[in-house]
C-alpha cells in the first residue's frame, strides 16, 4: 500500500521543474489538503530541458497508473506507487514525475 498524493505532496520533473497541482475538487481531504485524482491539472514551472540548444520544457504531466481501487469523483486517485509522464507543449514524454512526498497516514492502492 502506498500513500495518497495530496496538494501537498512534493513532486517534480527529471530535470528539477517543480510540478503543480490544482484540484478539480476538494471534498476527499487528508490531512487538511485535497486528494489528487488523475483529472487534475498538473502544471510544471522552472524546467531547464532542453534538445540540442532549444529550450524544450516540460509543461504538464498525464498519469498512466492511478490507483487501483479508490476513486475520487469518479476519477482514479493517486499514490506514491502511481507514474505519470512529464510532458513538453508538443506533448511528447520528457520522463518520469519524480514523486519527493506523500502524506503517510492513509494509505491505497
Amino acid at each position: 500500500m502506498s500513500g495518497f498524493l495530496t496538494a501537498m505532496s512534493v513532486m517534480t520533473c527529471p530535470h528539477g521543474g517543480t510540478v503543480q497541482a490544482s484540484p478539480s475538487g476538494t471534498g476527499v481531504q487528508i490531512g487538511g489538503a485535497p486528494v489528487l485524482a488523475a483529472s487534475d491539472t498538473f502544471l510544471i514551472a522552472g524546467c531547464t530541458f532542453n534538445i540540442s540548444g532549444a529550450p524544450s520544457p516540460c509543461v504538464t504531466v498525464q498519469w498512466v497508473q492511478t490507483a487501483r481501487q479508490s476513486t475520487r469523483s469518479g476519477s482514479p486517485t493517486l499514490t506514491e506507487a502511481s507514474t505519470g509522464l512529464c510532458l513538453a507543449a508538443t506533448q511528447a514524454p520528457q520522463g518520469p514525475v519524480i514523486i519527493g512526498s506523500a502524506q503517510p497516514n492513509v494509505t491505497g492502492q
